[in-house]
């Protein structure tokens, strides 16, 4: 948020220099971004006056006649679309002859047969606003004509602002003061108060029997609709170009001026921090508002600008008053053939208004509409039109409920400066919510902070946010200020007591643990995963962060399931839905990575199948484990990555088997030769292998990449602590031959079944298929370990191989002798 600091110097008088305001910004959560200087417009820059303005026949430029006060007449070409049928009397901003500006410097010169003295500057060339779009104009009368821009248009700072979303109460000056001052401990001066409304308005408002109730639904938790509309009216108004004080401000606030009716609503919001939307009095038919959800589901409103946006009836709308007391009031304006359906719309409620109802050149009668809306409405609908203006900005993160009165009263009023007439009612509909009483204990506030604050400094620092604080020993019962729509509980206090006594002053202590017995255990996925991430990243492999969305293209590149959960408002075609696989964010993450001869990366995430939300683990492995190894193929490849499975199984303390997948069991992103079952613990929880080549080049990979994916949480084991064996280990040497479509795990999955519990670990050595192999069999030799309690002794062991062997024959395989 832009703000000048000219404008805060008026409402704190007593503020700081610029320089000394960063470390306090900072301290109240509100940290300058940047501040930014703007000098003022050249002294060569003058203030003058149109006295005739006409066509250059045949060419696309106007002739302007200008007072140019003691400098006489003058005459200038220009080709701004706004010079066209200036009237008499408007000023503009003349950069004279020998001026220099932006690096060039201004002579007389002639364009299409005029003698241009000179040349009449946009907001832009005069570097004072982002605005191209035409000449800068002025009012009648601003000044004497021929008076030295700058004299009016001082240099000022502007301060960038970060406003987090809770702290709604400062997206204005007013409320950026207001901060200040509680903060600073310094007087506050009140902007200028409008006309305090007196009796009714000429506006009635009315709401249509489908339109929401602007009471409070018991059935929802926030307010519905709307609970507080003001609506003023002020009549004869001079529109036109806004007073040059409006547009500094507005200018220095980053917002272009468009008329003088239209900029004082923003000025108003600037300043006090309620969006409220003006109306030409014509387009209010018969003088009534109506309030609520007015047209039928698909149909289309056409804002200010021209957009066209669909609306339904969940959107809250502000319609004019043909019709009243019918389910649908567009359904019978259409029907009665007076209008089109949405054409009574005069704006989507706190977000856009319609091109019905919007202020023209010609526009002197206004409605003021200043309201209070429902914020969580407000964020859909502007999200699903996506529309995000400065009003929604300020709208969705909660405004003062009480505020809309004051703010149609500081608008009429300044509408009454450009010669309208006020009328001294105004009409106002439904009941504003303010947030409730709030018991504060001090000494939980002071467990909470962990340091010493007296509960009467608690009760200054809210009292100076503009609480109403009762104190009774260390209990405060306090009603915050309507602004204040953040404060909620004794927490919220709380943080507002530690963010004006000073962040800084908070102690260095160790916290006070508090275990509740509904905590307990509650952290331990969190330690899970933290201690499966530090054991992955031990293993050399590189944590990324992806985004959770996808799209049905990438789904379709990498052969997993199509997006199951869509986003209604996705930001970009390549991000539609929730992913329901983590390996395809890791294969565009190796995409974007380059070519490097090895990469190692892992995500934990979350996917969303059809069978549901779960947590994953994924691992990608690019390139050779240890480049310049030594024997071909140890450096890499499927074996490389198995190793390093097994090492995190190991670290991890758990029990890994992989058990190789054939025919329909591979996953479809996986080669189907290299393909394997995870089993973590005695349970299946995932697959891994190697990636499939045409994925691979739909992804644009190079050469072998293979992949893990397991669902979190890894089955677990219980522990048991057993002395190791004092005893040497027995070996026997067993050749299995077997079809070659049996796998070693099938193979070593019966030797254990079968050896009993002295058997202690299983471990293959040779792998052999020749001359004394039949056909289609492979013979599998495996070293089986043995251990007991003491040494063990032939008669011991080999009865055990005997009956290993028998089994062996009996599922049909056979042993190699020799």
């Amino acid at each position: 948020m832009k703000l000048p600091y000219s404008w805060l110097k008026e409402l704190v008088p007593q503020l700081p220099p610029v320089t000394e305001l960063e470390p306090i910004f900072a301290s109240l959560g509100t940290p300058l971004e940047g501040v930014e200087e703007v000098a003022a417009p050249p002294e060569g820059v003058l203030l003058v006056t149109v006295t005739q303005a006409a066509p250059i026949e045949g060419t696309q430029l106007t002739r302007l006649e200008l007072d140019t006060g003691a400098g006489g007449p003058r005459t200038i070409a220009s080709g701004a679309p706004n010079a066209v049928g200036l009237p008499a009397g408007t000023m503009l901003a003349l950069v004279t002859p020998g001026t220099t500006l932006g690096g060039m410097e201004y002579g007389v010169r002639s364009l299409q047969g005029v003698e241009s003295w000179g040349m009449a500057a946009s907001a832009k060339e005069l570097g004072l606003g982002e605005s191209a779009a035409g000449l800068m104009l002025f009012p009648a009368g601003t000044a004497a004509p021929g008076t030295p821009m700058h004299t009016l248009w001082a240099a000022d700072t502007v301060l960038d602002i970060e406003v987090t979303p809770n702290r709604a109460d400062v997206l204005s000056v007013l409320g950026l003061s207001r901060d200040l001052a509680a903060a600073l401990r310094l007087e506050l001066v009140q902007p200028p108060a409008g006309p305090a409304a007196t009796g009714r308005g000429e506006i009635e408002i009315s709401l249509p029997s489908r339109g929401l109730s602007i009471e409070r639904d018991p059935s929802r938790k926030f307010r519905v609709g709307c609970d507080n509309f003001v609506a003023r009216t002020v009549n004869g108004v001079r529109n036109g170009p806004s007073p040059l004080w409006v547009q500094r401000r507005l200018s220095l606030c980053g917002s272009r001026t468009v008329n003088a009716v239209v900029d004082v609503s923003n000025y108003v919001m600037f300043e006090l921090g309620q969006p409220t939307a003006l109306y030409d009095r014509r387009d209010v038919i018969n003088d009534r508002i109506l309030v609520g959800f007015g047209l039928r589901q698909g149909e289309s409103v056409t804002d200010l600008l021209g957009g066209v946006h669909t609306v339904g009836a969940e959107d809250l709308l502000i319609m004019d008053g043909r019709e009243v007391g019918v389910p649908s009031v567009t359904d019978a304006f259409a029907a009665a053939g007076e209008v089109q359906a949405g054409e009574a719309v005069l704006g989507v409620a706190g977000i856009v208004g319609a091109l019905h109802g919007s202020v023209r050149a010609d526009t002197s009668d206004v409605v003021i509409e200043s309201a209070h809306f429902d914020p969580v409405l407000l964020r859909r609908t502007s999200t699903r039109l996506g529309l995000k203006t400065d009003a929604v900005f300020r709208y969705e993160r909660g405004t003062d409920p009480l505020l809309p009165a004051r703010a149609a009263d500081r608008i009429a009023g300044l509408l009454g400066e450009l010669g309208g007439v006020v009328h001294p009612g105004a009409t106002q509909a439904g009941t504003p919510e303010v947030p409730g009483v709030i018991a504060l204990d001090a000494g939980y506030a002071r467990r909470l902070l962990g340091m010493e604050i007296a509960a009467d400094e608690m009760a200054d620092i809210l009292t100076r946010l503009g609480c109403v604080v009762v104190r009774d020993g260390d209990a405060l019962t306090v009603t915050p200020p309507s602004w204040r729509v953040d404060m909620n509980g004794p927490e919220d206090l709380v943080e507002e007591v530690a963010r004006l006594h000073g962040y800084a002053a908070l102690p260095e202590t160790l916290p006070t643990v508090q275990t509740h017995a509904d905590n307990v255990g509650a952290d331990e996925a969190s330690r899970a995963r933290r201690d499966l991430k530090r054991a992955v990243a031990g293993l050399g492999f590189q944590e990324v962060v992806t985004y959770t969305f996808t799209s049905d293209e990438e789904a379709l590149s990498a052969r997993t399931e199509r997006p199951n959960v869509r986003l209604r408002n996705p930001m970009t075609a390549e991000r539609t839905g929730l992913r329901t696989a983590l390996f395809p964010s890791l294969l565009r993450a190796a995409g974007q990575a380059g070519k490097g001869e090895r990469l190692l990366i892992f995500e934990v995430g979350h996917v969303f199948p059809q069978s549901g939300e779960t947590e994953r683990l994924g691992l990608l492995m690019r390139g050779p484990l240890a480049p310049g190894g030594w024997q071909p193929g140890v450096a890499g490849g499927y074996a490389a990555f198995a190793g390093l499975v097994s090492a995190l199984a190991g670290t991890l303390g758990a029990a890994l088997e992989v058990r190789q997948l054939r025919g329909d069991a591979v996953p479809a992103g996986l080669h189907p030769g290299i393909a394997g079952e995870v089993v973590w613990n005695g349970v299946a929880c995932g697959w891994l292998g190697a990636l499939h080549p045409e994925i691979a080049a739909a992804f644009g990979l190079k050469g072998d990449t293979f992949l893990l994916e397991v669902t979190l949480p890894l089955p677990g084991r219980a522990w048991a602590f057993r002395d190791p064996s004092r005893a040497p280990a027995a070996w026997r040497d067993l050749a299995v031959i077997a079809p070659q479509d049996v796998s070693y795990a099938e193979v070593a999955a019966l030797l254990r079944r079968e050896a009993g519990p002295l058997l202690e670990s299983t471990q293959p050595f040779d792998v052999y298929v020749g001359d004394s192999v039949a056909a289609g069999q492979r013979s599998v030799a495996v070293r089986l370990t043995f251990r007991g309690e003491r040494t063990l002794t032939d008669a011991e062991v080999d009865p055990v191989m005997a009956h290993v062997m028998a089994q062996v024959r009996a599922q049909g395989w056979s042993i190699r002798e020799k």
